[in-house]
């Protein structure tokens, strides 16, 4: 196990009825705000109606900006710095999920940053220094943002997909009510399952030895996270199991689970190119790439791959070697996303292999990425030809 600092200062506010606190904790941080939201969907719900009673109740004089898509624009994001700076904006409320909690963080940087805020995604990344506060009303548990240090931007010129970050981003307080993912669709649902297995697998497959704590936190999230997403599939209002996805979601993503360790981040890295192209949902694209990861990689770590396949999926290690049960586990993941829905190769998105190397270019052109095997442009091009088949 390797030394290590955790920080998670975000307040989680957690279960039914809690976003009736949102103007009550957004008080405590200004009285001027931008509301930051995506397509409207908040209004067909309800929810808007109730996070602005809430808001009015405590005297709180807001400024909306909508219009967030998935895989968050770097011109909205502009727009939302321009009126940070003329409305002098205390305090950003965010009512989504991942990419409007990426958007606002975005925002919050830029707004005080002499710079360009693209800086904070380029190669040569100045340290954040100072952001505007932020609040989250969850309503997507995924990308686990409502409680890391962590954003990713697209830059519309040349779609690019880049990730930035640093610890003054981290919400002040995270609003997590279950029965607002009621009105997910499955697709939806399983999309964001996929997200939150990515960042744990980004975690778990990892070359530091001696990490049995961190390794049994990790498996058995995943084992919640797979068995429960099988009970929301049954039925789409099962509170319990919505609230063991969304609490696995965060948890995912606060850092417990790399205590110790060196993640991996290649994967991730790799699919940021796939929804930048070809603007899929980040978690579909994931659920395409892990595999074909794993499967490149895998001889690195057989013992690694092995004990996922055990205590993950449950593969009998029998008499066949590590190597039949680790090839065994990566199958049965695969089979989970394909009974869930989720894609699990580039054509099942109609997507063909005519801009596998300007992606592998962009992606590992200039340097290599990943730990648990350093990956240049041709490994990155044999993982998107293994995601092609």
């Amino acid at each position: 196990m390797k030394n290590f600092t955790f920080y998670s200062p975000t307040k989680i506010i957690f279960g039914k009825g809690t976003e009736d606190e949102v103007g009550r904790q957004t008080k405590k941080y200004g009285k001027k705000i931008l509301l930051h939201y995506g397509g409207g969907s908040i209004k067909k719900t309800g929810l808007y109606d109730k996070v602005m009673k809430s808001l009015r109740q405590e005297g709180i004089d807001v400024i909306e900006l909508g219009g967030v898509k998935p895989n968050p624009r770097l011109s909205l994001v502009r727009e939302g710095i321009d009126i940070c700076r003329k409305k002098n904006i205390d305090f950003i409320l965010i009512v989504g999920g991942g990419s409007v909690i990426d958007s606002a963080k975005a925002i919050a940087a830029g707004a005080p940053y002499k710079g360009d805020v693209w800086d904070f995604f380029s190669d040569n990344k100045p340290e954040i220094e100072s952001a505007i506060p932020l609040g989250v009303v969850l309503t997507i548990p995924a990308a686990g943002s409502e409680v890391s240090p962590d954003m990713v931007v697209t830059k519309e010129e040349g779609w690019f997909k880049k990730a930035g970050g640093g610890d003054p981003l981290r919400s002040k307080f995270s609003i997590m009510n279950p029965e607002l993912t009621f009105t997910l669709s499955a697709g939806q649902t399983v999309t964001g399952v996929s997200d939150i297995l990515a960042h744990i697998y980004e975690r778990y497959f990892s070359q530091v030895t001696n990490t049995e704590l961190v390794d049994r936190l990790a498996e058995a999230t995943m084992k919640t996270v797979i068995n429960n997403t099988r009970l929301v599939l049954k039925d789409l209002k099962d509170y319990d199991a919505r609230a063991e996805i969304m609490w696995a979601g965060s948890i995912a993503h606060n850092d417990l689970l790399a205590t110790g360790k060196t993640g991996d981040w290649a994967s991730h890295m790799i699919e940021h190119e796939l929804s930048a192209i070809y603007d899929i949902a980040h978690g579909d694209g994931l659920s395409i790439i892990f595999p074909a990861w794993m499967k490149y990689v895998y001889r690195e770590n057989v013992e690694r791959f092995a004990q996922f396949a055990e205590r993950v999926w449950d593969v009998d290690p029998g008499s066949n070697g590590m190597e039949s049960a680790a090839l065994e586990g990566i199958a049965r993941m695969e089979a989970y996303y394909r009974e869930t829905g989720l894609p699990t190769r580039l054509s099942d998105l109609d997507i063909g292999g005519d801009r596998l190397e300007e992606m592998a270019e962009k992606c590992a052109g200039k340097d290599t990425l990943g730990n648990f095997k350093k990956l240049g442009r041709d490994d990155v091009l044999e993982i998107y030809k293994l995601a092609l088949k």
